[in-house]
């Protein structure tokens, strides 16, 4: 099993979709890292060498920020919107979805499992 990025990327499936197990990198970002490594996307994960994986990690070194440095980089910018109040900022703050989406129904991913309403007994 190669080791790529700190993540152990998966044996038996092509080099190109095996690239994608890697956060930040996707179909197209594989792709050209393979291209730039000059490697066939065709070739599955096990039969690469030593040399041609040492390839692709110096190209992703290079020119792909991946996994911890692009989680703290996102983290960071969702960071600095809520320390500037701005809209989204405020939106990620509450847990509401950022995008513009209604609230009034649907939201559950963002808003969690619906809360109970308790009514208040009344005085008799």
């Amino acid at each position: 099993m190669a080791r790529i990025a700190g993540v152990d990327i998966p044996r038996n499936k092509r080099i190109d979709i095996a690239l994608t197990y890697i956060y930040g990198i996707g179909p197209v970002t594989a792709k050209r890292v393979l291209k730039d490594a000059g490697i066939d996307a065709a070739v599955r994960t096990h039969s690469l060498t030593e040399a041609e994986v040492a390839r692709i990690r110096s190209v992703i070194d290079a020119n792909v920020k991946v996994e911890g440095d692009l989680r703290k980089e996102v983290a960071m910018n969702i960071k600095r919107l809520m320390d500037l109040n701005t809209y989204r900022g405020l939106r990620h703050r509450r847990g509401l979805p950022v995008r513009g989406q209604r609230t009034h129904t649907n939201a559950r991913t963002r808003k969690g499992p619906r809360r109970m309403v308790v009514k208040k007994k009344g005085k008799k």
